[in-house]
């Protein structure tokens, strides 16, 4: 007789365009089979884009909407959604989420899963997670963190043994280039053949700290005139970003092209990739510049040193020091061996260490244990 497959129930903000969607996204389409299927609950009221894309495809992605304060509705809503989907395992990604999931879940013959993929900035201690969170991490089936430094955060201010938690990288499917869309895009944005393209893929938030990746350009300029930044995204600090720009007098060397659905081409087109981050957990859009070979620097914050090895695969450099970010982009800028050393081998560790196939194998391994005996 064939074993009943695996029910997986993800339970989320929402599916919108953002690291831990994709995450949730590459579970799903990576690993739903014979031996596990897969649902998606969005407690913020929309699917969201990826959340679309998946229902295309036959997964079931629902929503419903959380209300301000605690929401016992949500719970009793949840808990309801629990039984209907015959889910073995509730998979909650971010702690709101995992606090619904696992209070809905109280007493239902299913396993809670937590993932945490990432931590607000800056990071706080409260006092209610000294009391609840210890209790809930004993009935949790597996605790997830998607870098060691996101662990550590969970052991410091969620109080949530060590013991308990294991770390599972994201991974992604490599990217490709596309030559013709690359040079179509470079013409549309108006970027001259020999000018050297430094940039980011990011949403434009005080978090991300591009404030700082602009005063850093600034400074590479005067260093590399022929330089050119390119800043794909969108968010609440665009304006001052863009204010900041033509304040340094540099505008005509920024571009910023808003939100890009599919922004692999961009990634691609840029010689080095800069991330700036104030905090990290293990961002998407360095591993696809890595699956490129595009060598980066990056702020030394979250998962950033555990991702880039530094001057190996790219350069690390303390967090908001302009200066030193910038130096680290003259040197690159400067000296092709270390930019093609640097690119040979940020491909190479992306195949070891940040591959889907790596992810997708370790999650699956967690499924099985949860759901064992």
């Amino acid at each position: 007789m064939t074993e009943r497959p695996i029910h997986i129930l993800h339970v989320t903000f929402n599916m919108g365009i953002g690291g831990t969607e994709q995450v949730i996204n590459q579970l799903v389409t990576n690993t739903q089979s014979g031996q596990v299927t897969h649902e998606v609950t969005c407690i913020d009221g929309f699917v969201g884009e990826i959340g679309q894309q998946l229902q295309a495809r036959g997964i079931p992605v629902s929503c419903m909407k959380r209300q301000p304060g605690f929401d016992l509705k949500l719970i009793r809503n949840l808990r309801q959604k629990i039984r209907m989907s015959g889910a073995d395992i509730v998979h909650c990604h971010q702690y709101t989420p995992y606090l619904y999931g696992w209070l809905s879940a109280l007493g239902l013959k299913a396993k809670i899963v937590f993932t945490e993929h990432g931590r607000f900035y800056p990071d706080r201690y409260r006092y209610k997670a000294a009391l609840v969170n210890p209790v809930m991490a004993l009935l949790t089936s597996s605790i997830i963190a998607i870098s060691d430094a996101t662990r550590s955060s969970l052991v410091r201010y969620e109080f949530i043994p060590r013991s308990k938690i294991r770390v599972i990288y994201n991974g992604i499917a490599p990217l490709r280039r596309d030559e013709p869309d690359i040079r179509k895009i470079r013409e549309e944005l108006g970027i001259p053949d020999k000018a050297f393209v430094v940039g980011t893929v990011s949403r434009l938030d005080k978090v991300k700290n591009q404030a700082m990746m602009l005063r850093a350009f600034g400074q590479f300029l005067s260093h590399v005139p022929d330089a050119f930044l390119l800043i794909v995204g969108d968010g609440p600090e665009r304006s001052e970003l863009e204010r900041q720009a033509r304040e340094q007098g540099i505008e005509t060397s920024v571009s910023f092209t808003g939100f890009i659905a599919r922004p692999a081409q961009y990634l691609a087109l840029m010689d080095i990739f800069l991330l700036s981050s104030h905090t990290e957990g293990t961002s998407m859009t360095l591993l696809e510049a890595m699956s490129l070979g595009i060598p980066s620097v990056v702020t030394r914050v979250g998962g950033n040193p555990e991702i880039v090895i530094d001057n190996e695969t790219g350069f690390v450099v303390e967090s908001d020091n302009a200066g030193a970010f910038s130096a680290a982009m003259v040197k690159m800028a400067n000296n092709r061996s270390i930019r093609e050393r640097c690119s040979i081998a940020s491909e190479e560790r992306f195949h070891s260490h940040f591959s889907i196939t790596k992810m997708t194998e370790q999650y699956l391994a967690v499924y099985r244990h949860c759901t064992d005996g």
